[in-house]
């Protein structure tokens, strides 16, 4: 099977999974988000894809040059950030990703935090975040597996929708798991 240049290489897409923590960085706490997050990418996404995967502790600044890599340099069509959205003075994942997004998606947030609320009364404390930088869609999702989980069923029907808006490869889903709505 052929790509869109006529070769017969297949791309696997690209997708950035960062986990943003400081004591998952420094080994101290086991990093259950990341792994979360590929979990769900592998039953949701049919389409062939691999993972960029970082962790890294919460520095505005290497958050920032982290999104900044995956999408500009690696090519990452979709960065998913687990950690970090918190109200504590080293959650900055946020700060990090407004900086670096040219369009923010106000409602991703609101949708993850409206799934979170029935389950978890604090959901309103997380201040999850979603933009576009250049070609790629960064969602930040908190750190829980179990709202990681959340989080992605909440919105995951529209990314691969977002994704082709902004001239990514494109997404198949799994039907019977999430169903992709593009009304494009």
């Amino acid at each position: 099977m052929g790509d869109k240049d006529g070769s017969s290489e297949v791309r696997l897409v690209r997708v950035g999974i960062v986990t943003v923590s400081d004591r998952a960085s420094r080994g101290e706490y086991e990093d259950r988000g990341g792994p979360a997050v590929r979990e769900y990418l592998a039953e949701v996404l049919v389409t062939p894809w691999e993972a960029e995967t970082r962790i890294i502790p919460d520095e505005v600044d290497l958050i920032r040059a982290t999104l900044v890599e995956l999408v500009d340099d690696l090519g990452c069509c979709l960065v998913i950030t687990t950690g970090g959205t918190g109200p504590s003075p080293r959650d900055v994942t946020p700060e990090a990703t407004a900086a670096v997004i040219e369009k923010e998606l106000a409602g991703f947030g609101e949708a993850m935090r409206a799934v979170s609320r029935p389950h978890v009364p604090t959901a309103i404390l997380s201040r999850q975040v979603a933009g576009v930088r250049g070609g790629g869609l960064i969602i930040n999702l908190p750190g829980s597996p179990k709202a990681v989980r959340e989080c992605l069923d909440a919105v995951f029907a529209a990314v691969p929708d977002c994704v082709d808006l902004i001239g990514g490869p494109y997404l198949e889903t799994d039907r019977e798991r999430v169903e992709a709505y593009r009304p494009h």
